[in-house]
């Protein structure tokens, strides 16, 4: 059974969280979490705080170990983006379009 956790409106572009997500998708918990330690991108602060919490969550079943969970599923989608207007040179305005990400990351125990 898998334990998700879902980090709706994080206000960063999902475009840079994929590459991040990338790093962590199939490995151990536990090596994720050094990977997302160790990154430099904002991303992985966002991922870090979902995945401690898919951890959490698998944690309440008295059934899973979690030194054998693994990151089966994690995945950006895109949120609702929030739109701003920047004056401009002659009365223009243009718009400044601030994205924000649904970040997924769920846990599983692989079967063997």
């Amino acid at each position: 059974m898998a334990f998700t956790n879902v980090h709706r409106m994080a206000r960063i572009s999902p475009t840079k969280v994929r590459p991040v997500v990338n790093l962590i998708r199939g490995k151990s918990v536990d090596e994720a979490l050094a990977v997302l330690t160790l990154s430099k991108q904002r991303a992985a602060v966002f991922l870090k705080t979902a995945l401690l919490a898919a951890r959490a969550n698998a944690d309440q079943s008295e059934q899973v170990n979690l030194r054998r969970l693994v990151v089966s599923d994690a995945r950006v989608d895109s949120g609702p983006t929030i739109k701003r207007f920047r004056p401009k040179d002659r009365g223009r305005a243009h718009p400044i379009l601030k994205r924000t990400s649904h970040i997924t990351v769920a846990v599983d125990e692989p079967e063997d």
